[in-house]
């Protein structure tokens, strides 16, 4: 019998999923700094649950897939390798202009300048020049090359960045810096922007590369330790690792370009939300993942996930392509506490696994938004995560009073009905700005809730937000690992390619088949089978006189000059979509800025067929009574609380206790089972 293993690893906490044979087995464990180590207790804990030890798991996994923080952490902490950046002679500042000083804060007059990602003692102009055709126009200087990597390796820097003007249309002497490092110090890795990102936009361009530079030692270190372990436990298949495209690809792949895994763990919660919509028929999704550090949203649209380009990482601009997800320092573990006016805040910063929540009793001292719904008795403090983590609400109680209650000058259960209301008003606006900040209407859409923690606030979030249908999976705790299994091998090439209607399509279909060859090689060596292997094309466009582009699909196959009018007039349709009916300047010149290939290969079947997940030790479908504060009032009620599942439908004011989340049914909701989907529906009026 054969197993397939997702794991995503989180700020707080580590989920594992394991399916074979229609069945299914979950398990939580606290992450670590060391990912590895988090990885074998989540697998432990679920072996136990599979009655089977670990080392005898392990040899039958035939399929492994893996989301991780591992550069998300080290960007958002800046804990970065140390980079040597060669750039072109006269443009050893762009890191520091950037696009200004001033960000999108409402004062026009608050300047706060990008953090340094190099050390501008490390950043080296280069005597060499290609211009916008490609042409060489100084040839490089290899001399000086040589004698500059010799003083940076000197310096002890621990990888090299390559970003040299135009180098997207002529990459030769990046390359020839690349082959010069490896004659000189070929243990210390290289990234050239003409591999990573080879587009226009210096700026973003150089980040970009940069970025995966600095995190390439630390995800190659991380990477050998999980083969070495796994090998030696007699893992027999190749990991692979999720991507922020929405995809998956190989250990190998993913360590020459790590910075693909940036917000690679949310991204399997948007996978399997989408195979949820396509299973009930719901092509408008609105996804909500609290988890112990932080909220996650995103939308799905016609059935497809919202994909944007120039993606910020922090407060960085790149040139990446990703799944559009929103961020929020707003999840279980965040700290509430009080601001310089005295004012109750919630976030972003984290108690994090270690030290925890306050009633972790693992020596927090910082009350946090799970503390909160421990004093409201949300949370059943002997059957927190199945009763796997003893909860001590003394200490909540004590914490929220010393740290917030007594200087706001409000009871214990106040205090924490605003830490909870804080955190909802937090949450819907980060959904506002996907929706209603680019044209959307949230209340056109179903909810999607998963996480952890998202249960007991998504029924506030959706009346909040005007939103009436939530669906909550079964596995809301672990979703993000099921949609792993479920995600599809993806690869995506570009290349920046001039071109405006006037023009002819045979430069297009030069251009395409070029990136159509290397999608090809791709399959090939993925041995994707021929007949789930799907090409999407992509260009970029925008109105002369724009900054910025909208992507387009275009067709497959050889472009005509019929075609023409079919571009046109997607782009047309797609820059409506994203700014409004009648935005699009129909008499303008349209440019077309990048050609891009999306390389999808199909994902496996039995990945997404229904499952029930097996348990054993558990009481199930038990009703108690308990004293609740109602959180959005904080008024005490006497609600009915049901323990592992319900038969049919209970209307609120209830609770639902799952072994890995807590649902809340305000008054005026139903719950009812979902059986199809071994989930729930919560319908709010």
């Amino acid at each position: 019998m054969g197993y397939e293993v997702g794991i995503d690893i989180g700020g707080t906490f580590t989920d594992v999923v394991v399916t074979g044979t229609n069945q299914l087995w979950t398990a939580k464990a606290l992450s670590t700094k060391d990912i590895v180590s988090g990885i074998l207790v989540g697998l432990e804990e679920v072996s136990k649950r599979m009655d089977i030890g670990v080392r005898q798991l392990v040899p039958k996994i035939n399929r492994f897939v893996l989301g991780n923080t591992i550069v998300t952490n080290a960007i958002d902490e800046m804990r970065l390798a140390k980079v040597g950046l060669l750039t072109t002679k006269g443009f050893a500042d762009t890191l520091r202009i950037a696009r200004s000083a001033r960000g999108s804060e409402y004062d026009p007059h608050l300047q706060k300048p990008k953090p340094d990602i190099v050390d501008r003692q490390n950043i080296v102009e280069i005597t060499e020049r290609v211009d916008v055709n490609g042409d060489e126009v100084v040839k490089l200087d290899e001399e000086q090359i040589r004698n500059e990597l010799k003083n940076l390796l000197d310096k002890g820097v621990q990888a090299i960045a390559v970003c040299f003007l135009f180098s997207f249309r002529n990459p030769k002497h990046e390359q020839r810096v690349k082959e010069i490092l490896a004659e000189l110090a070929p243990e210390v890795p290289c990234t050239l922007s003409s591999e990573i990102a080879p587009m226009y936009r210096e700026y973003e361009r150089m980040v970009t590369t940069v970025l995966d530079a600095a995190v390439k030692p630390i995800v190659e270190r991380h990477f050998e330790e999980l083969e070495r372990k796994f090998n030696k436990y007699g893992l027999q298949c190749e990991i692979k690792i999720m991507q922020v495209n929405g995809g998956f690809a190989s250990i190998g792949d993913v360590i020459k370009k790590p910075i693909y895994m940036f917000n690679s763990g949310p991204v399997g919660g948007v996978v399997a939300s989408k195979a949820i919509g396509n299973k009930l028929n719901i092509d408008k999704i609105i996804t909500a993942d609290m988890g112990g550090t932080t909220f996650d949203t995103s939308f799905i649209s016609d059935g497809e996930a919202r994909i944007v380009q120039r993606a910020e990482i922090g407060e960085f601009s790149t040139s990446l392509t990703v799944v559009d997800i929103e961020g929020i320092g707003a999840g279980g573990g965040s700290i509430a506490w009080l601001d310089s006016r005295g004012l109750l805040r919630v976030g972003p910063k984290s108690a994090g696994a270690n030290p925890g929540p306050v009633c972790y009793d693992n020596g927090g001292t910082e009350p946090t938004v799970t503390d909160a719904a421990v004093v409201l008795n949300l949370l059943d403090p002997n059957y927190y995560l199945g009763g796997s983590v003893e909860i001590n609400r003394d200490k909540a109680v004590q914490a929220i009073k010393d740290k917030l209650a007594d200087s706001l000058d409000l009871s214990i259960e106040k205090t924490a009905s605003g830490i909870y209301q804080l955190t909802i008003h937090q949450m819907a606006n980060a959904i506002r700005s996907i929706t209603i900040n680019r044209g959307y209407d949230p209340r056109d859409f179903s909810l999607v809730s998963f996480g952890g923690a998202t249960g007991l606030f998504v029924a506030a979030i959706g009346h909040e937000l005007g939103i009436n249908e939530i669906i909550i999976p079964k596995q809301a705790s672990v979703f993000s690992a099921t949609g792993l299994l479920q995600a599809e091998a993806i690869y995506t090439t570009s290349k920046t390619a001039p071109w405006t209607f006037n023009q002819s399509i045979d430069y297009l279909n030069t251009v395409f088949n070029e990136l159509d060859q290397k999608a090809l090689e791709w399959f090939e060596k993925e041995s994707i089978p021929e007949e789930t292997r799907i090409l999407i094309r992509e260009v970029d466009m925008k109105f002369n006189g724009q900054i910025f582009e909208v992507a387009t699909r275009i067709p497959n196959g050889v472009l005509t000059e019929e075609d023409k009018t079919v571009i046109r007039q997607s782009f047309i349709e797609d820059y409506e979509k994203e700014f409004g009916a009648g935005t699009a300047w129909e008499d303008a010149e349209i440019l077309l800025v990048n050609a891009r290939i999306r390389a999808v290969g199909g994902s496996k079947e039995a990945a997404g067929k229904q499952m029930k997940e097996l348990r054993t030790g558990v009481e199930l479908l038990r009703k108690d009574m308990r004293d609740v504060f109602e959180p959005m009032s904080g008024e005490l009620l006497n609600i009915p609380v049901y323990r592992d599942g319900i038969e049919s439908a209970v209307s609120g004011t209830c609770i639902l206790e799952l072994p890995d989340t807590t649902i809340f049914v305000p008054k005026g909701g139903t719950l009812e089972p979902l059986d199809s989907l071994d989930g729930y529906r919560l319908v709010l009026k």
